[in-house]
């Protein structure tokens, strides 16, 4: 059995994820303390990839990212860079996918944080950067913790864009996914199922992992307390 799809859909899931991490938190957070007006335009254009058919936005990815595209000529004149049909083509694909649910995740969170801890703290003198990385982050990271979760699970078993952006090449840009396909095709069942198997494996010790941490944290008593 061939491990090169577990690997590489780790790396991409992992390396897409950590990419929309930060992304994510500082655009929900600028976002979130927008007018409304304003929010909710970004809102619709920020979460559009989130129901959008994911061959959708392949599709769209390779109009932009394409060997013959503006983008995709511009890199591979200068940095001799394929931006599609290549394993790291799976990032770009992928990031655009989860990149919602992360922000979605975290906006959330930033809109149920209590601001009069964050005004309290300015009275201190305390600054902007410490009330945001002292104060707000550490309030708000079960749901900032949900949302880089479901993002890597996400990636972890995108197929859509990935299959439209990377194609299936073995040993070169197969994922867990496009290897269940191309294993169903050509009526490998046997070996499919095995992938489908090792797919939900990880899925599930992820989620349980998160699981176990949120109630470590719940059980930590606070100071003061009987």
């Amino acid at each position: 059995m061939d491990w090169f799809p577990l690997y590489n859909s780790i790396r991409i899931a992992a390396i897409s994820t950590a990419l929309i991490f930060f992304l994510g938190i500082f655009s929900a957070y600028y976002i979130a303390r927008t007018p409304r007006v304003v929010k909710g335009v970004m809102d619709v254009i920020l979460t559009l990839p989130l129901v959008l058919p994911p061959t959708v936005v392949g599709y769209l990815l390779l109009r932009v990212l394409g060997p013959k595209r503006p983008v995709g000529q511009w890199f591979l004149d200068l940095f001799g860079l394929k931006l599609t049909m290549t394993w790291w083509a799976g990032i770009f694909a992928t990031a655009v996918v989860i990149f919602p649910l992360m922000y979605r995740t975290a906006r959330g969170a930033f809109e149920s944080f209590d601001e009069t801890l964050a005004y309290s703290a300015k009275t201190l003198g305390l600054s902007n950067r410490y009330i945001f990385w002292r104060i707000r982050m550490p309030c708000c990271r079960q749901g900032i913790l949900a949302g880089a979760v479901l993002s890597f699970a996400r990636a972890l078993g995108e197929y859509g864009a990935t299959s439209m952006l990377c194609g299936y090449t073995p040993g070169r840009t197969a994922t867990i996914s496009t290897t269940v396909y191309q294993l169903w095709r050509t009526n490998d069942d046997g070996l499919a199922v095995r992938w489908v198997l090792v797919n939900l494996a990880i899925s599930f010790v992820v989620l349980l992992a998160v699981n176990m941490l949120e109630k470590k944290h719940l059980s930590v008593p606070k100071k003061g307390g009987s």
